[in-house]
């Protein structure tokens, strides 16, 4: 606290040292003063002393006044940083709060990120297997959707295998299910072929036929005049071999199946 701030007038520290010193001269020359000087001195002392001592107590009340003052802002100062500590402590939990579920939706949202991109691959990958495909195959080149090419592979490899009822069986049904694929002349082959096999010759002069008749230009199509004329062999029908190896030099002299037709037709009677 400082005291300058309670502004001490000048005159107050004046009557208190004219109070003293009248004291002194009282005590001293109390005998030169008659009886009325005497009293109206001591009067006048008696005023002094009470101003004095009013003074005295108006100082006293603004050094009380200022100390309570100072005792107030402290316990207000003191309850306002308390409430300021309780606020950054209600802070500091809501901040962690919203930090455990900042990070809560991170995990959520990176979880949600991979099984999305998991999502996207599995349907890249089914669109890739619907999207059609170029493909080169016996010379020709055209286009196909990937299950298509997927089930002539699967009757060819079978026939590869040497499992001729089950090559007999996917092919079969790729024929019919895909009649204008460019995989039909080379399914009807193998599936005659596979036929061939089994010994079910009809069958497979049918089927040798149609791809003549559907492809004449397909590189098996020599192979499957010339077939048909084995199969017409194993059916004892000379007369009709002949004439299909006939038709094999006819309409493909260049062929390799027409050099070995010709062994075969100067061996039939």
């Amino acid at each position: 606290m400082r005291f300058s701030s309670l502004n001490f007038p000048g005159m107050r520290f004046s009557r208190l040292l004219l109070f003293a010193g009248g004291l002194v001269v009282l005590n001293v020359h109390a005998g030169i003063f008659d009886d009325d000087e005497a009293r109206k001195a001591i009067l006048d002392l008696r005023q002094q002393v009470e101003q004095v001592r009013g003074d005295v107590g108006q100082v006293r009340a603004l050094i009380s006044t200022a100390s309570t003052a100072a005792a107030g802002d402290n316990a207000s100062l003191g309850k306002s940083l308390l409430d300021l500590q309780r606020q950054i402590e209600v802070l500091k939990q809501e901040l962690a709060v919203s930090k455990g579920k900042s990070d809560e939706l991170a995990r959520e949202l990176a979880e949600l990120q991979r099984a999305q991109k998991g999502q996207q691959q599995v349907l890249d990958g089914r669109i890739k297997l619907l999207e059609p495909i170029s493909v080169k195959h016996e010379g020709a080149e055209f286009v196909v959707e990937p299950s298509e090419k997927r089930e002539f592979e699967a009757g060819w490899a079978a026939f590869r295998k040497g499992d001729f009822p089950g090559a007999q069986t996917l092919l079969y049904g790729f024929v019919n299910r895909y009649p204008t694929s460019g995989y039909v002349s080379s399914a009807l082959f193998w599936l005659a072929n596979a036929q061939y096999a089994t010994r079910d010759y009809k069958e497979a002069i049918d089927n040798f036929r149609t791809l003549i008749t559907k492809t004449p230009d397909h590189p098996r199509a020599p192979e499957a005049l010339l077939s048909i004329a084995n199969c017409q062999i194993e059916l004892k029908d000379t007369k009709a071999a002949r004439k299909s190896l006939n038709d094999l030099i006819k309409s493909y002299p260049q062929s390799e199946a027409a050099v070995a037709d010709k062994e075969r037709l100067s061996s039939l009677k």
